[in-house]
């Protein structure tokens, strides 16, 4: 530590004996560097009012006809949709004053907005399934059992919470938030009892 000091000391007399230099014109100074950041969609390419709406229709119909419930199958795709979704985004630009275009967007973007939240709530109910699997220890014999989740009632609760207010806030979409929160529950019922509005629907 006392190194340290002694070597800030020097630097800061060098600093103070250096010739201070007047600022350089602004043309003059070198461009500052430009962070590495993820590259956004441009194209001149003007769409065609129909076929932005096939594009739309197709998008929405891929993501919806997919197993959410498929993590691996997840984090194969959803990368690709992420940028198809950019692609949309600055095609439908010129005709999103028009209703029905802009009514098709929405739907998408609540489309995506939906399956990041189920996707997020689905993976801890498998974390939870998961601890509950290994705290039973080899094959449910106690064998080499792992420790218990203390708490395990309140993430359940939360759980099922964030599943009524999915359903709530997104009816059109309740087959998706079925396949994936509402079988988790089902799922992480099976390992730990808890109760939640629509059980009985899965026992």
């Amino acid at each position: 530590m006392v190194h340290l000091r002694a070597s800030a000391s020097r630097l800061a007399v060098a600093s103070s004996l250096a010739p201070r230099l007047a600022a350089a014109p602004i043309f003059r100074q070198p461009a500052l560097a430009v962070a590495a950041a993820a590259r956004p969609y441009v194209t001149v390419v003007k769409y065609q009012r129909e076929d932005v709406l096939e594009k739309l229709n197709d998008f929405r119909a891929e993501v919806f006809s997919t197993n959410w419930a498929d993590y691996l199958n997840l984090v194969y795709n959803v990368p690709f949709w992420e940028s198809e979704l950019d692609k949309l985004t600055s095609i439908v630009q010129p005709y999103l004053h028009e209703p029905e275009v802009g009514a098709k967007f929405g739907e998408v973007q609540e489309l995506m907005d939906v399956l990041y939240q189920c996707e997020d709530v689905r993976d801890h109910l498998n974390e939870l399934a998961e601890l509950c699997t290994r705290a039973s220890g080899f094959m449910g014999t106690g064998y080499a059992a792992e420790e218990k989740v203390e708490n395990m009632d309140e993430h359940a609760k939360l759980c099922a919470e964030a599943y009524d207010s999915l359903l709530a806030k997104h009816p059109n979409f309740k087959p998706k938030i079925e396949q994936t929160v509402g079988h988790g529950l089902a799922v992480l019922r099976q390992k730990h009892k808890f109760k939640w509005g629509s059980m009985h629907r899965y026992f």
